[in-house]
């Protein structure tokens, strides 16, 4: 009678060899795109770059010249151009947070952190994904608009050209200052774990800490104002720096560095704080 002999079964490799930067930047592309939500906000945002690009210039030839001679000499054709960052930075921003808040709130980010033990790599992979697409967005949305918006003006001979001081890099400075937005809604967003928490504290953050600031003693404010995120990031977005402001690269390398403390805050709670 013959017996069968046992062969020992060869131990699986830990699956986390495999998990490599690559791959997770791929997992989160292939989610980012699935969002229907990064769809909404990012056809939002063009809305806004390009259709306040033809509502303030429209306005602004229907009305000039100004009643006030000082208007007209402080007149600032790429700024008109590029009215609608405002509103799209708030479009973009609130994606960032939602891109990893949105998964705390459905116990995604479980499943997200047990693929990849390490964690840090998923935070890594959405700022990456999520600034290559913005920026591959934005910059043809800003250059369209600056177009669109120069074409009305040219009617009262107010356009500016690319090839003016000053004018390529507010434009692209445009596309750079949204794509800082959304790093930092998804550092906002890894830090607070929570849509509502992220999103109040971007708007405050852009939009009501520099009403308040400038509430205060101008002695104060004028001071302060220029090293708030918003200010600092939006000086690359002028074509005449303000003496009043930072210098356009100075100012975005300070947004930048508020935008990376946040990230890294963000990073150090998802290696402190449970899932």
């Amino acid at each position: 009678m013959s017996t069968a002999t046992a062969i020992p079964a060869r131990p699986r490799e830990s699956s986390s060899k495999n998990v490599t930067q690559a791959r997770v930047i791929l997992s989160e592309y292939t989610k980012f795109r699935s969002l229907r939500s990064t769809l909404f906000s990012m056809l939002a945002a063009v809305v806004f770059i390009v259709g306040l690009a033809v509502l303030v210039p429209s306005v602004v030839v229907a009305h000039w010249p100004p009643d006030r001679p000082g208007e007209a000499l402080a007149f600032d054709p790429t700024a008109r151009s590029l009215s609608g960052i405002f509103l799209a930075q708030l479009a973009i921003g609130v994606l960032g947070v939602l891109l990893i808040s949105g998964e705390y709130a459905t116990g995604m980010i479980r499943a997200s952190f047990a693929a990849v033990p390490a964690r840090l790599p998923v935070l890594w992979a959405k700022a990456a994904v999520f600034a290559t697409v913005t920026l591959v967005l934005m910059v043809p949305s800003v250059l369209g608009a600056f177009l669109i918006g120069q074409s009305i003006l040219t009617s009262k001979h107010l356009q500016a050209n690319l090839s003016d001081p000053g004018v390529l890099r507010a434009v692209i400075g445009a596309a750079l200052y949204l794509t800082v937005v959304g790093l930092l809604g998804i550092g906002l967003g890894a830090l607070l774990r929570n849509t509502a928490a992220g999103i109040s504290t971007l708007f405050g953050l852009l939009f009501v800490l520099p009403i308040i600031v400038r509430f205060l003693p101008s002695s104060w404010s004028d001071p302060i104002n220029k090293y708030l995120p918003s200010s600092a990031g939006e000086a690359i977005t002028h074509v005449h720096p303000n003496p009043a402001m930072l210098e356009p690269w100075n100012g975005f390398g300070l947004f930048c560095a508020y935008a990376l403390v946040v990230l890294i805050a963000a990073a150090i709670s998802l290696r402190r704080r449970d899932a």
